[in-house]
């Protein structure tokens, strides 16, 4: 940085390096012996001193010459971060011109020069410098000091400075005086405060007490027009007046006050003050506050704190605050902190929630000026208000969100599983003339599903009322976002053939009456969340139906949740038959086997004999759902599996290092299925090595599980599973006339056939696929709605098609029934 030499005051050495004295042709240099490379040409070292030797010297600057600079004292001073790896371990040092500089000028007592103005143009008294930008003399410095012979060598260096975070341009340091508030003696009661609040997320605490350790004074003047007037009148003398308000201000003004129309910039600068001390007219600084001062303020100064303390009481402190913490620890929350502690020594908030940043879909910041910012408005346009909320709500609010098109429509498709929910409902209401007025069959008196179902939702109901009192909206999102899951793809999946069937009985009342209760309870728990599309549900699914229910979602009182209806028990069946379910389409997936094939049996090793008991209950799910023929369990899953244990070397090789190999053979020598058990709970393992107990931790362990021949093995959430994959003929039979089933349906939505209409079918098939179909004539008939199916020509049907299946053939012709 050239145009910083201007303003040299001391040369920096590191008084514990060595330096040497070098001769080369008639001049003689200062260098450290660890830099001498930078020497040029041949030279001779003539003594060799530690750093410590050359403090207080006095020097002769290259540019003594300028008038700024002609008056000033140029010593050497020691600095610990000199190093002897980059230029010649010894550092040009101008208090005026950087940040370190000017912190080592106020530890030595240097000279400052500062050369600079507002628009980073030399000031007056740096002659033919004067008036130009310092950004623009680099090489015409360079040329003066070579003119002079004060130039030994030019070489470029590389690196890090600041820039404008709008255009790029280079940042110059500019040293002017500024207002502060000492800090000091505030620390430990600002410390006090903040321990009384509480942190969203806790680490923000830590956060803003780490600040206020290492926080400088407070700067609260900007050398700007706008903004708060600072009220510092000073008179010649140096004397300053604070003018603590209007009514004093009026008081003691001489002039100007007449045109007072507002207590800022220009009409404040022209009031004139009598001094305090001296009685000669003071004058307002030009300064105005950093706009921290008035956000601080706000608790303060409009809720009447100097006229109505008991109004100001009933709002103060505030329940709650949210901004983005990466400034705001050292700015909104801060300064509200500050003033609160000098003015109440109180918390001027009870709960504060600190977010990170939005990021595009990589991960960089969003810029304008990068091409990478998406605009609020054009992200709600495109994917919705909702989408975007729910995106947020579902986000740990302490780390960045990588904000893009992919994951609003990855949202969005969480979403249409709701909505498609909620149309598969009011279709079939629709169609059977359900109405939420009817009676409601007794809970107790219902199937189980619809037991667990209303179980899950108050369960969820409670987690989101305990989430949302304690300002938590992930828990809650979470949790709503996964019981619309367990609606979805478990509760209505699960029930579609209660809402198919053409006559009406309690079972089906049943059914509508669950499914509303946990569609209408749903949109109020998510209201805050989605307030648009939640509005959109109510109106229809309650405002339409019953005169007398509040005219929106948002008027409704948020709903209790009854524990009454929370069987943990079944919560945990249900909970175990879905961790299974997933195993066994995991342990289908991996042997390509396909679900529609029925296998004789799936066997189950559970963790505990509590989970054994509560899955038995839930049996007739699972086999379903796995499309097998029955469940049994074992005892341990050695018939079914084997089990493997090695250690994780990245994990243990920097903390025990050549004990590993030892380590391995220990593991090696304990019963594996024991171990993966271990793990798969949470639990540490202890073995004896070289005579020395070591404990390892369920991450230190990589456990594996193989299947044995004729099974399809998983093993997860501490649960062993294994389907047996012997197809018999009869298995393979069913196989077939489900992929029948499969076709047919989808050949029913192409003919354009609504879901409940009734139709005749014909088929003509290979022998297997035939015999199949005949077989199981009353299943295929039954799942896809046909009252005939015949064997025969399908020429002639309203809609027909052919496919394959394996290597078996299939012809079909549909025809709505009468």
């Amino acid at each position: 940085t050239p145009w910083t030499l201007t303003s040299n005051v001391a040369v920096a050495v590191n008084p514990s390096l060595e330096y040497s004295r070098v001769r080369q042709d008639d001049d003689t240099y200062f260098v450290a012996s660890g830099a001498l490379s930078a020497m040029q040409g041949d030279h001779e070292v003539l003594e060799r001193l530690p750093g410590s030797a050359l403090l207080g010297w006095a020097y002769s600057a290259p540019f003594d010459y300028l008038p700024a600079a002609e008056w000033a004292q140029h010593i050497v001073i020691p600095w610990s971060e000199v190093s002897a790896e980059e230029g010649t371990g010894l550092v040009h040092i101008a208090p005026g011109c950087g940040k370190e500089d000017f912190r080592l000028g106020s530890e030595f007592g240097l000279t400052v020069i500062a050369p600079i103005d507002a628009d980073g143009k030399y000031l007056a008294g740096f002659d033919w410098l004067t008036g130009r930008d310092v950004l623009d003399v680099a090489d015409d410095v360079i040329d003066d000091l070579r003119r002079r012979g004060a130039l030994y060598r030019v070489h470029r260096y590389q690196h890090r400075y600041p820039t404008c975070w709008r255009c790029k341009t280079e940042l110059v340091f500019r040293l002017v005086d500024e207002w502060f508030i000492s800090m000091d003696q505030l620390r430990e009661p600002m410390a006090d405060v903040v321990r009384s609040i509480h942190w969203i997320p806790s680490f923000g605490l830590d956060r803003e007490l780490e600040w206020l350790r290492n926080m400088d004074d407070w700067m609260i003047s900007k050398k700007r027009y706008w903004g708060l007037a600072l009220p510092f009148w000073i008179c010649p003398n140096g004397h300053v007046d604070v003018v603590g308000g209007r009514e004093e201000l009026f008081e003691r003004a001489l002039e100007g006050v007449e045109h007072l129309e507002s207590p800022h910039r220009p009409w404040l600068d022209e009031v004139t003050l009598s001094c305090a001390t001296c009685g000669e007219v003071s004058h307002r600084i030009p300064d105005v506050g950093n706009p921290w001062l008035d956000a601080g303020i706000v608790p303060y100064s409009t809720l009447r704190y100097n006229t109505d303390k008991d109004y100001w009481r009933q709002w103060f402190p505030a329940d709650f605050i949210t901004e983005s913490f990466p400034g705001q620890f050292r700015n909104w929350f801060y300064s509200m902190l500050a003033m609160s502690t000098v003015l109440e020594d109180t918390a001027p908030f009870k709960t504060v929630l600190g977010y990170a940043t939005a990021r595009d879909q990589h991960g960089r910041e969003m810029h304008k000026s990068t091409g990478n910012l998406i605009a609020f408005d054009e992200a709600a346009d495109r994917a919705g208000a909702d989408v975007m909320r729910w995106l947020f709500s579902l986000h740990p609010p302490e780390q960045n969100l990588n904000f893009g098109w992919e994951s609003l429509d990855e949202v969005k498709r969480h979403l249409l599983v709701l909505w498609n929910t909620y149309s598969f409902f009011v279709t079939y209401a629709n169609v059977d003339g359900w109405s939420p007025l009817d009676a409601a069959p007794p809970l107790d008196g219902r199937p189980m599903l619809d037991r667990w179902i209303i179980a899950r939702l108050h369960e969820v109901n409670a987690t989101v009322r305990a989430g949302l009192d304690d300002f938590d909206a992930l828990a809650p999102a979470r949790s709503i976002d996964r019981f619309i899951e367990d609606l979805s793809t478990w509760y209505v999946r699960r029930s579609r053939r209660r809402f198919w069937r053409s006559e009406g009985d309690a079972d089906k009342a049943a059914a509508y009456t669950t499914l509303y209760e946990c569609l209408t309870r749903l949109c109020l728990l998510a209201a805050p969340f989605m307030p648009f599309l939640t509005e959109n549900l109510y109106q229809n699914l309650v405002a339409d139906q019953d005169t007398g229910s509040p005219e929106s979602v948002h008027l409704t009182e948020f709903p209790e949740a009854n524990l009454e209806v929370v069987d943990r028990e079944l919560l945990s069946a249900m909970r175990a038959a879905q961790q299974i379910v997933a195993l066994g389409r995991a342990a289908r997936d991996a042997a390509s086997l396909r679900v529609r094939q029925p296998l004789a049996r799936i066997i189950v090793k559970a963790p505990t004999q509590d989970l054994t008991r509560a899955i038995r209950s839930v049996s007739d799910i699972i086999t379903e759902e796995l499309n097998v023929k029955e469940l049994v369990f074992a005892e341990e899953g050695d018939d079914f599996v084997e089990y493997r244990v090695l250690p994780n070397l990245p994990a243990l090789g920097p903390r025990y290092g050549k004990l590993v190999p030892k380590i391995r053979a220990a593991l090696a020598d304990q019963d594996p299925a024991e171990i993966v058990t271990r793990v798969e709970r949470g639990d540490s393992v202890r073995l004896e090595v070289d005579g020395q107990s070591i404990e390892l931790a369920p991450s230190d362990i990589l456990p594996s599980v193989t299947q044995r021949e004729g099974f399809a093995a998983m093993a997860g959430e501490g649960f062993v599973i294994a389907l047996d994959t012997e197809i018999t003929p009869a298995l393979r039979s069913e196989g077939l006339a489900r992929e029948v089933v499969r076709h047919v349906n989808q050949w029913r939505k192409a003919a354009g056939l609504r879901v409940e209409d009734r139709i005749r079918l014909r088929y003509e098939a290979s022998p297997d696929l035939e015999q199949a179909i005949i077989e199981h004539q009353d299943y295929v008939a039954s799942e896809t709605l046909a009252k005939a199916l015949e064997l025969g020509e399908t020429d002639g049907a309203h809609y027909s098609a052919e496919t394959t299946v394996g290597n078996d053939w299939l012809k079909i012709g549909i025809d709505k029934a009468s």
